[in-house]
């Protein structure tokens, strides 16, 4: 089936759940109105279904292919992505500095679900410009700034991360690439790094490289690591590309998914070094790569939620053409699968699990604007750390999610959802990566817990807590009976997840770190629920309201039912997770036995 952007279901969010509207009277985003956001996801949403979904099949079966050091894409690739970038949909998020739109990174957020829904392979090309572009405008030199800044955000040229060597993934400590100094200002790199999504490709003339590197003097573990752009084509005074560089594609990886993404093996100084530049301070490196991976890891959980939600349309389309036996209280002849009270579950859980995740998503998202934008420091500070807390949840929450909603979608196709022509197989493909890059599931887990619960001695966290309970008591005081048990059942979760944060800090604060670390997962599945479920909640009252006003959209109906689901149904497991946060650690203590077994 085709892809439908749900424009209608982005604005709805990003107004009454992510805050637009009361950001736009604040004065956050001047030049911008809901109208305006309208039209540019209207604009976004036809590109991503039109010119890109239409290659995610096809690409998917041919792959991208290397020979002789180079990397063609798909056909199609080229012309789509030239045509996207023309569009300046690459620019939207940048600083008119350089070219860019300066749009809030709300609305970059929501278009970015767009892009990977259509086409996650396609997409992840655009993710890792984007974070180049937010790395070198924070850390890089005036003249770094001048000579790549304007080609990476109109889309000319691509960028890329280069932090994954063989033998150091997670653990940056194990970084083994070198960097000599050559005594005019530049430096010379050599080693090899792995997993370098589009680190070589036909899209653009030139690919520039941020790439983590040693020198010789630098004190040991990740306080002696650098950053250095390097180029593919080195970059002449007056802007034009010169001689090629030292470095090279030595292969791509085969894959389980995105097989039209080239996933690289690169290599550094075959020829006594690449030329490259120091970004930022000699081993300072970790902190520029850290913003442009902080940027990254909402855009990863963004593509968690536009898997999600590729996935849930093609399952409901077909459960609503594919019929087998007869649903309680139909007529005669077969039903459609839809109508089976099982199948209803199964569709209800994707496309509830899916908004949740997209409101975490924009929560965060505009968390990061008011960081920037807002006019005082002191609510810069709160926002900061607010987005700080939002950021791991949103990355491992969504693409758990992800890969959930993909599951399920090949389980309602049946035995044709295990047949790749069907579609649904790739998108669980897709999804599988997600968990895994740009920081495991399991160190966002350990991040939120070990450094972002402690933000301001747990005012943060408390902070966020209180504004879930708001969500409630409005909850309460509605008298709409559509809402069923939805009030009971997320004040259940809010207070679990109250519960187990008082634990966590209470064991951070004795040092009983092996307590915390063994609840740090179950905890963030906990947050995710418990935030999750108030964003449907935030979306399901402003649709209660909405219809008591006589707007008759039926949409609103729809919201309601969607947050009630989520509350009765999938809510209700908060309970368990605080249990096993509070208690489960205990049986880590048995892992080498039970494990030998």
């Amino acid at each position: 089936m085709t892809y439908r952007a749900p424009v209608e279901d982005l604005a709805f969010t990003m107004r009454h759940v992510a805050g637009l509207e009361e950001s736009i009277a604040e004065g956050l985003y001047p030049d911008l109105s809901v109208e305006l956001v309208e039209q540019v996801l209207e604009e976004a949403g036809r590109f991503a279904s039109e010119r890109i979904a239409p290659l995610n099949a096809p690409a998917d079966r041919t792959g991208a292919h290397f020979a002789d050091g180079q990397v063609t894409t798909a056909p199609g690739w080229r012309e789509v992505y030239r045509a996207w970038a023309e569009a300046g949909w690459n620019a939207l998020p940048c600083d008119p500095e350089w070219g860019g739109q300066g749009l809030p990174t709300l609305v970059q957020t929501a278009c970015v679900e767009f892009w990977n829904a259509s086409c996650m392979s396609f997409a992840l090309g655009p993710l890792l410009t984007a974070g180049a572009v937010e790395a070198l405008t924070a850390h890089a030199s005036e003249d770094l700034k001048r000579r790549y800044l304007e080609k990476l955000v109109s889309g000319e040229w691509m960028g890329t991360m280069n932090l994954t060597e063989p033998q150091a993934g997670s653990d940056l400590n194990a970084v083994r690439t070198r960097a000599e100094r050559a005594g005019d200002g530049t430096y010379r790199i050599t080693g090899s790094k792995i997993f370098i999504t589009y680190g070589e490709h036909d899209l653009t003339d030139n690919i520039v490289h941020l790439v983590l590197a040693r020198l010789p003097d630098a004190p040991p573990g990740t306080r002696g690591i650098s950053l250095f752009l390097v180029p593919k084509f080195i970059v002449n005074d007056d802007g034009s590309l010169g001689a090629r560089n030292d470095v090279r594609c030595h292969s791509i990886e085969h894959k389980l998914g995105i097989h039209a993404s080239p996933t690289c093996t690169m290599v550094y100084g075959d020829a006594g070094g690449a030329v490259g530049w120091l970004v930022g301070e000699e081993n300072r490196g970790l902190a520029c790569m850290f913003t442009m991976m902080n940027n990254a890891r909402l855009a990863v959980g963004a593509q968690g939620v536009a898997i999600a939600d590729r996935a849930y349309q093609q399952a409901l389309s077909y459960a609503r053409e594919r019929r087998q036996g007869r649903a309680p209280g139909a007529g005669e002849g077969m039903s459609p699968i839809a109508d089976h009270p099982d199948v209803q579950r199964m569709l209800l859980t994707m496309k509830a699990t899916t908004h949740a995740a997209r409101g975490i998503c924009l929560m965060t998202a505009a968390a990061i604007d008011r960081s920037r934008l807002a006019p005082d420091a002191e609510a810069r500070r709160k926002a900061h750390e607010l987005a700080s807390l939002l950021t791991p949840v949103a990355k491992a929450f969504s693409t758990d999610i992800g890969c959930e909603v993909a599951s399920l979608g090949v389980q309602v196709h049946g035995g044709m959802g295990f047949i790749e022509e069907t579609g649904a197989a790739q998108h669980l493909r897709d999804a599988r990566i997600a968990p895994i890059y740009e920081g495991t599931n399991g160190i966002q887990a350990i991040d939120l817990v070990m450094r972002k619960l402690p933000l301001a001695d747990g005012t943060t966290v408390r902070g966020a807590i209180a504004e879930m309970r708001k969500v409630g008591t409005r909850l309460v005081a509605s008298r709409d009976e559509a809402f069923g048990a939805t009030a009971a059942r997320l004040r259940e979760a809010v207070e679990a997840l109250d519960d187990a944060t008082s634990f966590l800090l209470k064991a951070l604060a004795g040092h009983s770190l092996a307590d915390a670390l063994a609840a740090a997962t179950p905890y963030l599945r906990l947050f995710g629920i418990a935030q999750g479920g108030t964003a449907l909640a935030m979306a399901a009252l402003a649709a209660s309201e909405a219809r008591a006003a006589g707007d008759a959209n039926p949409a609103h109906a729809g919201r309601i039912a969607l947050a009630r689901f989520f509350a009765e149904n999938i809510a209700t497991g908060a309970r368990g997770l605080a249990q096993t946060v509070m208690t489960g650690a205990s049986a880590l203590a048995d892992a080498e036995a039970a494990l030998a077994g």
